[in-house]
């Protein structure tokens, strides 16, 4: 099998790529790895050649972070600043893939350029697999806003709301897809292509959304993408966190902190008043060891948050996966895309709380941390480690292959239009 893996976005967006195209090389098959370019590094370092695609997603973040829309009280004016900020690089996106995917047998992508990848496998013939990290398929039990008086709404809503999130990610991106198709041959009625095969690969634990395997029943579930298990710590990291009680991990991501010292001295506020030591992860704190301080710029979650009292973080997918296979309650503070759903999906669980990040203040990150430690949400968040499936790459791998498999079959095949509703789904905004 040739596969080619496209997956822009951010490191936690490329991270599962990266995984999933190490198992399939593994496999014996030829697996071509196309990250954003300031990740090619990222990916050498796990041990996979990556070539680069589209732009810079340290760029995207920035764009994000200074665009006051994002941050304002007008709802419109938000989606429209997610829409414009997904509008760009298209034209790049699609032209690198399409040069990568001639050959190919099959092409994987992730949630950040779903719709890039789904124009250049239509136009080579080849189907098309997605790894959602987050259910974003219509379906009636996660509402499109995360809170808590949309929760309460009736599942048709939800469903409702999704196919219309869809649309309109489908006319935001209208004129771009339509660019594409003319300097490559062919209109822009959607039917005159149809893709060959689409599968929506559901990259999560569908425990954590009751209900959800009922309302997407044709969608194959194969638990989060993570790692294999920890690593060897730096030695000089190791010695501190043996040393005293489990810290508090504080990291964001990739997410663009706006004002660093602000945010160290915030956490270490409130760690002082809670009597908890603290490790900040992350590139834009000053790195030292101290007696109850640690700032280092990443870490291995998988070796690092089992020795944690609890994490504050920014609600990616893989740092949210990672705190629960740690066993740690989860004290999330979104920024954007999926972090909101996954902070509510979690307080509502009782594995963790959340909180906006950018309503954070030291008092308040001060009792989000005593809920998050309370003795029962630390109970259910271990119990929930103990079972987590870390097999999630090879399910993955499993199903990538199927997709491939029935490749020849659909070439045999007349491949009429699809005229039900079977609608691409969109991303939930910005990179993660």
């Amino acid at each position: 099998m040739r596969a080619l893996l496209a997956f822009a976005g951010s490191r936690g967006d490329a991270q599962p790529g990266v995984l999933l195209g190490r198992e399939l090389a593994r496999r014996g098959h030829e697996v071509t790895v196309a990250v954003s370019p300031n990740l090619v590094e990222f990916a050498a370092r796990h041990g996979v050649s990556a070539v680069p695609f589209g732009l810079d997603s340290g760029e995207l973040l920035r764009a994000q972070r200074d665009d006051e829309r994002f941050r304002g009280p007008n709802p419109i004016r938000r989606v429209q600043a997610v829409l414009d900020l997904q509008r760009r690089g298209f034209g790049e996106a699609a032209g690198d893939l399409f040069a990568l995917a001639g050959d190919k047998d099959v092409l994987v992508t992730g949630m950040a350029c779903e719709e890039v990848a789904a124009e250049v496998a239509r136009h080579h013939a080849i189907p098309l697999a997605a790894l959602h990290f987050f259910p974003i398929r219509p379906n009636g039990v996660v509402p499109v806003v995360p809170t808590g008086p949309a929760s309460r709404l009736p599942g048709e809503l939800h469903r409702l709301g999704w196919h219309a999130l869809t649309k309109a990610r489908a006319w935001a991106l209208a004129s771009e897809i339509a660019a594409f198709r003319r300097a490559n041959g062919y209109g822009p009625n959607d039917t005159e292509v149809p893709l060959v095969s689409y599968t929506a690969v559901q990259a999560y634990d569908p425990d954590l959304f009751p209900g959800l395997v009922d309302t997407l029943r044709d969608e194959p579930f194969t638990g989060f993408p993570v790692p294999p298990a920890g690593s060897e710590l730096d030695p000089e990291l190791a010695e501190w966190l043996t040393e005293g009680p489990p810290p508090v991990y504080a990291g964001f991501g990739s997410m663009p902190v706006a004002d660093p010292i602000a945010t160290e001295s915030m956490a270490r506020e409130v760690c002082r008043r809670l009597g908890r030591r603290l490790l900040l992860v992350g590139p834009m704190f000053r790195p030292r060891i101290g007696l109850d301080l640690a700032v280092v710029d990443q870490v291995d979650h998988g070796a690092v948050l089992p020795l944690c009292t609890a994490a504050v973080h920014h609600g990616g997918a893989g740092t949210t996966a990672a705190a629960l296979r740690a066993g740690v309650p989860s004290v999330i503070c979104s920024v954007q895309a999926d972090q909101p759903y996954w902070g509510r999906q979690l307080e509502q669980l009782g594995l963790g709380v959340t909180a906006p990040f950018a309503d954070l203040t030291a008092n308040r990150l001060e009792r989000l941390l005593i809920r998050a430690t309370a003795p029962e949400v630390v109970a259910w968040a271990a119990a929930y480690g103990a079972g987590f499936r870390d097999d999630g790459v090879a399910r993955a791998a499993d199903v990538i292959e199927s997709c491939s498999a029935n490749r020849e079959s659909a070439k045999t095949e007349s491949i009429a239009p699809d005229t039900g509703v079977r609608e691409l789904p969109s991303t939930i905004g910005g990179v993660r």
